[in-house]
């Protein structure tokens, strides 16, 4: 009989409001603890989560593999055999929910063609708590992760997804790689109708935390620094 792949949320960052307890509850932090085999990004990152949460096992002892954009398809099998031989599994994103905007969801899907049970925890979503907190529609939204970084391109992106948003009253929402925040919120700025609600959300659950809604006409660039910061980008057409 194949073991249980659980999919363990990790923080947003290192500085959490209320520390571990707060983002991810006790029986999550209990079953990641008793568990001596993960699938992750990084060895290393994946470590240092499991030192957080105090895994029972010595870490050195614990099987650690990665899963990223660098994993062929091909490897996803040999990342699943100890499941398949009965031993239970964790698959750990570097930040947030596991399979969401993450290279894991390969793992899972090829779980599910293996008959493997697949339990997935509760924990921190920067895309569902910015959504929360924007005040935009939270009944009908999409996801998009990155758009695309050619300013001509981008901007033409963003006109596609505001009219859909218009028409459809669906918010947009989507990432950036934090050193290119400013340029993103340069071009929503630029590129949106006046009336177009943006919302900005940097640092979600984290003690640094600025969360912003407002109309594109006379956004207060100057209340939210994206310096550097993980940030999640939402919009809904007016």
């Amino acid at each position: 009989m194949s073991g249980t792949l659980y999919l363990i949320p990790n923080t947003l960052g290192a500085n959490t409001r209320g520390g571990l307890p707060a983002v991810l509850p006790e029986d999550v932090r209990n079953v990641t603890a008793g568990l001596k085999y993960f699938v992750g990004e990084q060895a290393k990152s994946t470590r240092a989560f499991l030192k957080r949460v105090g895994v029972s096992t010595p870490i050195q002892e614990i099987d650690i593999r990665e899963l990223n954009v660098n994993t062929p398809e091909a490897a996803i099998d040999a990342l699943l055999a100890p499941l398949l031989a009965g031993a239970d599994g964790g698959l750990v994103s570097e930040a947030g929910c596991p399979a969401v905007a993450d290279p894991g969801a390969l793992l899972v899907r090829r779980a599910h063609e293996k008959g493997v049970r697949v339990v997935p925890f509760v924990g921190p979503s920067s895309i569902l708590l910015a959504l929360m907190a924007s005040g935009l529609n939270g009944q009908s939204f999409a996801f998009h992760g990155y758009l695309p970084t050619d300013a001509a391109e981008r901007a033409k992106r963003l006109r596609e997804l505001e009219q859909r948003s218009r028409k459809e009253k669906q918010t947009q929402i989507f990432i950036e790689t934090p050193y290119r925040n400013k340029a993103m919120l340069d071009a929503l700025l630029q590129t949106c109708d006046a009336a177009t609600l943006l919302c900005v959300a940097v640092d979600v659950t984290q003690e640094a935390e600025q969360i912003v809604t407002h109309r594109v006409k006379g956004w207060p660039q100057a209340r939210v620094d994206l310096h550097k910061r993980p940030a999640i980008f939402l919009f809904l057409g007016q």
